[in-house]
């Protein structure tokens, strides 16, 4: 039986578990998909060694666990995180295919008044955004904890003309996540209106504190399930290119 995984911090809320069961049920294909909880990403080691025919990963290990692969994709080197990893030649090789399934779920949704984006977090899956959305020739801004950097907000900083002039806001941070699901990463919504698209990568609750609010605003929303459905078969159509 083939094993595959996804390292992570905490993941017992993951939906990977079952995407991928009935994905092998469906395909009948002989293999088994486990969390692998690590405290630090120093734990990550052992499961390199290739007894996984490939792997995930997730927060908050994006992009400290670059330091312990060997090679990375393109694609990977110019965004700076890495959620999916193939061994290949006995040597581990890094992609990010949160970029992909980014780019699948908003591309139906992007309109041209879509021009100026304000992400929420500057991590790995920010990363992963940022550079679908500069590709796309979208003008990106950040807000974040640390304002070190080109672009970067603060939370304090966040205000009604600022909202009302990005119409494309996408939360890149766990908060709002299950169990803390009312927490809501921005304080106030005052500059959401009908001309907005909302984004929380966020799966669980479907409907998040922030994406509540801003569908209340009459914003389009749309939260993290289909991103996570795309860039998930793109990590197998990956781990299978090197079988």
């Amino acid at each position: 039986m083939k094993k595959y995984g996804l390292l992570g911090k905490s993941l017992q809320h993951s939906f990977s578990p079952a995407f991928f069961k009935d994905y092998f049920q469906s395909n009948s294909i002989d293999a088994e998909y486990q969390l692998l909880e690590l405290a630090s990403i120093e734990e990550a080691r052992p499961f390199l060694d290739g007894s996984f025919q490939g792997l995930n990963v997730t927060v908050p290990y994006k992009e400290s666990i670059l330091a312990y692969l060997e090679e990375l994709t393109h694609e990977a080197q110019a965004i700076g995180a890495v959620n999916t990893i193939a061994f290949r030649g006995g040597k581990t090789l890094g992609h990010n295919t949160d970029a992909y399934g980014f780019q699948r779920s908003i591309k139906p949704f992007l309109t041209f008044e879509h021009e100026r984006a304000l992400l929420l977090g500057t991590g790995g899956s920010s990363k992963a955004v940022a550079h679908v959305l500069k590709t796309l020739g979208i003008q990106v801004n950040y807000v974040s904890r640390e304002t070190k950097g080109p672009n970067i907000f603060s939370y304090d900083a966040v205000n009604e003309a600022m909202l009302s002039a990005c119409k494309l806001i996408v939360n890149c941070t766990p908060v709002g996540m299950y169990p803390l699901s009312a927490a809501c990463p921005l304080k106030d919504l005052k500059g959401v209106g009908e001309r907005h698209l909302v984004v929380d990568l966020i799966y669980h609750p479907e409907e998040t504190c922030l994406l509540h609010h801003a569908r209340e605003q009459g914003a389009a929303v749309l939260n993290g399930l289909p991103m996570l459905h795309a860039q998930a078969l793109k990590s197998w159509e990956f781990w299978n290119q090197f079988d």
